[in-house]
């Protein structure tokens, strides 16, 4: 008899556990799940603002500044077409965080380094800095930002705690560039 009491209690314990884990669970709630970037564009969109069907897709996600960018590679027939979708998801830092401090800092270069230089290569170093500063572009989610050169870029979307990064490839012009970038991220906004 001492067996079954044993047994008794020891059923007793493990049901305890298993109630007591099950109220935690129900109590804490389910993380948020990343977006994945890949499913945020359909090869119709793609091939709608790129002229090119979508032949693969590559999907990867890395720790970048604080954050976790998961992006998502639409490569296209024609390689040079292809378009990058990244989402960034708070990691140690929060997108919205990042965000800020990126495009709102507003930290001014020194100075003090920029006498030294002669006068040419000073006027050469502020011409090439204002190419890249972002540039706002108006119409886009919350607030969204060129970042580039006459050569390549990238739009930058801020949505809620979130920003997309889309870049597109096979296109010379950059108003073209942006253009395209944008028609994406209206895409993939609606998505996201």
């Amino acid at each position: 008899m001492n067996k079954n009491l044993f047994r008794l209690a020891l059923c007793l314990v493990m049901f305890a556990g298993v109630m007591s884990a099950a109220q935690k669970t129900a109590s804490v709630p389910a993380k948020q799940s990343k977006p994945d970037p890949c499913a945020l564009l359909t090869s119709a969109d793609i091939q709608a603002v790129q002229g090119d069907a979508v032949q693969d897709t590559k999907p990867s996600t890395q720790p970048a500044g604080g954050l976790v960018m998961s992006q998502c590679l639409f490569r296209t027939a024609s390689p040079s077409k292809s378009v990058s979708l990244a989402v960034a998801s708070a990691g140690s830092v929060s997108p919205r965080a990042f965000w800020q401090k990126q495009f709102h800092s507003g930290k001014p270069e020194s100075e003090e380094k920029e006498k030294d230089k002669p006068a040419a290569e000073r006027k050469n170093a502020r011409q090439e800095e204002e190419s890249t500063l972002p540039r706002m572009i108006k119409g886009v989610g919350e607030q969204a930002y060129w970042v580039g050169s006459p050569m390549v870029g990238a739009l930058y979307v801020l949505k809620g705690d979130t920003f997309l990064r889309i870049s597109v490839g096979g296109v010379r012009e950059e108003a073209a560039r942006i253009q395209k970038s944008v028609a994406l991220a209206r895409l993939a906004l609606k998505r996201l």
